[in-house]
């Protein structure tokens, strides 16, 4: 039984973590209840490796040195520990160093990672949730004292991308790094997660040996079906079956079966679970026991079911992490790979899909079968597959990380109904979309919500949000399963288009008029064409127009439509396409008026299987608007994988030390949060390098009239507060006044408007002309923080013109945004109006992005109005809300989602 942990235990640096080899690992503080298990890891230990620790040999902890390690106050002196089941695998530990003023703190930091478990990366890993602990205590050092021949601990303080100085004095090396997160750790750290998770995924869909426990003799039964797909699927590997009913030499679908996993004759890969769920946990036992290292769990009856199968998957996913197990499900139906060397079908599929290079990921088991059998149905060959049910453990962010480097995926698609990590899913999908097509499918728009079983934060955020996040990562964004396939079907089959003029080429003037109509309405620029050949027209007629389309400088893809004269379309006319559109070189969609079924003949296999082997495939479609539709969806991917890229934003004059210290001062004075006042508004946007036009609230006339003139003739006289803050549609602003009877007159007046909505007014010095915009970011409790952009007025009030961005992000990011709101057009010279200074928008928006990235406690922060001139953009108000960080599900280290 697992010992409660001491009051003042910090439960926030619990965390499950992959390994460099794919195994899990669970992190957590030391508690003083360790010590036996840290005497046992001690004793484990090689004398070498005691040595190296110790500088001196030590076979044996003292009772005192195991009360003085496993007894920490988790502030001035922490210790993590890696567990793997039972055991302990590795120490870290850092002492703080006494204060020295002037100078960051400092820790002496020491490791001891198990011999039987080197070279599977948990020394990085510690280091990385060590310093993360040490940061939140005001460490911002580490020191170390390693032996010279301890080149491994060397090793990792230099590998994780730290600048690390040494020294040498009386035979010790002494080592000393800053360990605030640099660009060069945090891309080490990235690139060390994505071969972990992408490690884990290769154990589930490449196993040499499977058992499916829960085998069934009923045909038609969840466990005979899953029995059967795997057999008549032909799996290359070894194949166990365990019944608990099961007799002694027992066969089931020639497969021997067992009565329990703990009778495996040893340690097997991957284990495809369909028993009841109160038998899931203690069949996951019985795996770890055995050494299996990955999970398929088909049963139902978790987290979909309420509170009590919630807490029941948690178990699960607990027990299968400590023991080094990942997770499929559960609720899955199943995984497939179809890779001929492993010809893996563990699913509910009873059909292998054709081998291809299209990896698909389903977070529904129910429209499971329905993806498998639009891609069956439509020729369109499957790499891997894989249903994770209720995504308890693995998810959509892991099988990214695997296709990122995994040669038989050419293009990948998700159907998701919930995105559990938006940060992680933004970062982790960027990179993929930068070498291969991720197209998505993401339900919920209509705000039904997370379906059951999906343990997600609640999210504040708009739909827009989900919306833009995936528009800024680069994916395909498409509206159902349909389009899902249309699209797949151009990104593995055909080169990307080199940009958007289009050639359309058919035998019917409607079939041209509609394809052109598409083209129009997508964006798309119709530059050759649309070309018609007589309805009567043979091959020949038709090919020849083609190639001239082809040949066309000025091309970059191609439609073509034929309108079957026949009800069976004609195969040399799919031949032909497919033979000119290799030649041609571009990309190229088909519509076969009313059919799907000339893949294969636009294949090239009504030429015969030699010609077909040279001869790509070119989609089709039954209608030319869905032709066109997949090729602009491809068209704008394209276009945005080569985009600049841009730059991690840097803003010069940005202190975020002095802006956390701020934020850290005022929550110690008010821990439940607060809205700050305006003193501390303007000193925490100056950190941000933004300077806040002065303003005064005031109570009176007299008060009034001496904030002008110590402001400064002319200014502006508005309202304050939630609901009437600068409403100008209410005369809520005044501006340009001039003199003080003026502006006792402008209070007047505003007083017998709003009553007591104006007892307090603001007095700001006027700002010029120029166009009023909106910057804001919120800290959402699941996508972290989202900056988001509208120019003020009508647009933002009535029309809802809002554009959103998940940071970190880069300038391009940034620009990206401004123009993406209906109302940019404001900005740039609108119906001869001038062109404002939108660069100086964009530094504040920066600004903005880079406070709200670093800052967690800032739950709220809203510039409003920004106001953008031809030269400068003024911010004249801002407001700033601080509550006590939620924690992110994208921090800076390495877990799993919990």
């Amino acid at each position: 039984m697992v010992p409660l942990p001491p009051v003042g235990y910090p439960t926030r640096w619990e965390a499950d973590v992959v390994l460099r080899d794919g195994g899990t690992a669970h992190v957590r503080p030391i508690r003083p209840s360790d010590a036996d298990l840290v005497a046992a890891f001690h004793s484990r230990q090689s004398e070498e490796s005691r040595y190296l620790r110790f500088f001196a040999p030590m076979p044996r902890l003292s009772a005192r040195d195991l009360e003085r390690f496993t007894n920490v106050d988790h502030v001035d002196r922490v210790a993590l520990v890696a567990t793997v089941g039972e055991d302990i695998v590795g120490i870290a530990r850092f002492d703080a160093a006494p204060v020295r003023p002037g100078a960051p703190r400092a820790a002496e930091v020491a490791f001891n990672i198990s011999d039987a478990h080197q070279g599977r990366g948990l020394g990085s890993v510690l280091l990385e949730h060590l310093a993360a602990a040490a940061r939140e205590r005001g460490i911002r050092r580490f020191t170390a004292d390693v032996l010279p021949q301890n080149a491994k601990m060397i090793g990792v303080f230099r590998e994780a991308g730290f600048e690390v100085r040494q020294g040498y004095s009386d035979g010790v090396l002494e080592v000393s790094f800053a360990i605030d997160p640099t660009e060069r750790s945090v891309d080490v750290m990235r690139a060390r997660e994505q071969r972990a998770e992408a490690r884990s995924v290769q154990a589930l869909l490449t196993p040499s040996s499977v058992v499916v426990v829960g085998a069934s003799r009923t045909p038609g039964s969840v466990g005979h079906r899953l029995l059967a797909d795997v057999v008549t699927g032909g799996f290359t590997g070894t194949v166990h079956a365990v019944n608990a009913e099961a007799e002694a030499g027992e066969l089931l679908l020639g497969v021997p079966v067992l009565r329990s996993v703990r009778d495996l004759p040893g340690p097997v890969d991957l284990a495809v679970v369909a028993v009841p769920a109160a038998a899931v946990v203690p069949t996951v036992t019985d795996c770890a026991s055995m050494g299996v290292r990955g999970l398929v769990v088909v049963s139902s009856g978790f987290a979909e079911t309420g509170p009590e199968g919630l807490a029941l998957q948690r178990e699960l996913v607990r027990i299968a992490r400590a023991n080094g197990m990942r997770v499929v499900g559960p609720n899955s139906y199943g995984v497939v790979n179809t890779d001929p060397a492993v010809r893996l079908n563990a699913s509910l599929y009873g059909q292998v899909p054709p081998a291809g290079r299209f990896g698909l990921f389903s977070q529904s088991g129910a429209l499971a079968v329905t993806v498998l059998s639009s891609a069956q149905r439509r020729g369109l060959g499957l790499s891997t597959f894989v249903s994770a049910g209720n995504r308890a453990d693995v998810s959509g962010n892991d099988l990214m990380q695997f296709w990122l480097d995994h040669e038989g995926t050419a293009a990948v698609g998700l159907y998701l109904e919930s995105v559990g990590n938006p940060r992680k899913f933004s970062r982790v999908a960027r990179t993929l979309a930068r070498k291969k097509p991720v197209v998505v499918v993401k339900s919920g728009a209509s705000g039904f919500g997370v379906p059951p079983g999906h343990a997600v934060r609640a999210s504040r955020a708009p739909f827009e949000a989900v919306d833009s996040m995936l528009r800024q990562a680069g994916v395909i964004r498409v509206e159902n399963v349909h389009q899902l396939f249309d699209v797949a079907q151009v990104a593995v089959h055909q080169p990307l288009p080199e940009g958007a003029r289009v050639a359309i080429v058919g035998n019917s003037d409607a079939l041209g008029t509609l394809a052109a109509d598409a083209c129009v309405s997508w964006g798309l620029q119709v530059a050759h064409g649309p070309v018609a050949v007589p309805p009567h027209a043979g091959v020949e007629t038709f090919t020849a127009a083609l190639e001239a389309a082809f040949a066309d400088p000025g091309v970059d893809a191609v439609v073509a439509s034929w309108v079957p004269p026949t009800p069976e379309p004609d195969p040399a006319v799919a031949a032909a396409v497919a033979r000119t559109a290799a030649a041609g070189a571009k990309t190229t969609v088909t519509c076969f008026l009313g059919t799907r079924a000339v893949s294969a003949a636009v294949a090239g296999t009504a030429a015969g299987p030699e010609a077909a082997a040279d001869v790509p495939v070119v989609p089709s479609y039954p209608t030319p608007e869905d032709a066109v539709r997949a090729l602009a969806a491809v068209v704008r991917y394209a276009q945005w994988r080569r985009r600049d890229r841009g730059h991690p934003l840097a803003p010069e004059g940005v202190d975020l030390r002095a802006a956390r210290a701020l934020v850290e001062q005022a929550l110690a004075e008010a821990p439940d949060g607060l809205t700050l006042g305006p003193d501390p508004t303007r000193a925490l946007l100056a950190a941000g390098g933004i300077d806040l036009l002065a303003r005064a609230e005031v109570r009176s006339v007299e008060e009034a009239v001496e904030a002008a003139q110590r402001l400064g003739w002319p200014v502006a006289l508005k309202t304050v507060g939630e609901e009437l803050a600068g409403r100008q549609d209410l005369r809520g602003v005044r501006l340009g006044i001039t003199n003080a009877a003026a502006l006792a007159e402008a209070v007047a007046d505003m007083r017998q408007v709003f009553g007591r909505g104006a007892d307090v007014l603001a007095v700001q010095r006027m700002a010029g002309l120029g166009v009023p915009c909106q910057v804001r970011s919120t800290e959402d409790p699941l996508f972290g923080p989202v900056v988001s952009f509208g120019v003020e007025g009508d647009p933002l009030d009535l029309m809802g013109d809002v554009a959103y961005r998940i940071p970190p992000l880069t300038d391009v990011d940034v620009a990206d945004l401004v123009r993406s709101v209906k109302a940019a057009p404001k900005l740039f010279g609108h119906r001869g109006a001038p062109v404002l200074d939108v660069e100086a928008l964009e530094d504040v928006i920066a600004r903005v992005a880079v406070l709200a990235d670093a800052l967690p406690e800032v739950a709220e922060m809203r510039l409003s109005p920004v106001l953008v001139a031809e030269r400068g953009a003024r911010v004249l108000g801002a407001e700033v809300t601080l509550a006590p960080p939620q924690g992110r599900a994208d921090p800076d280290r390495r877990t799993l989602p919990t």
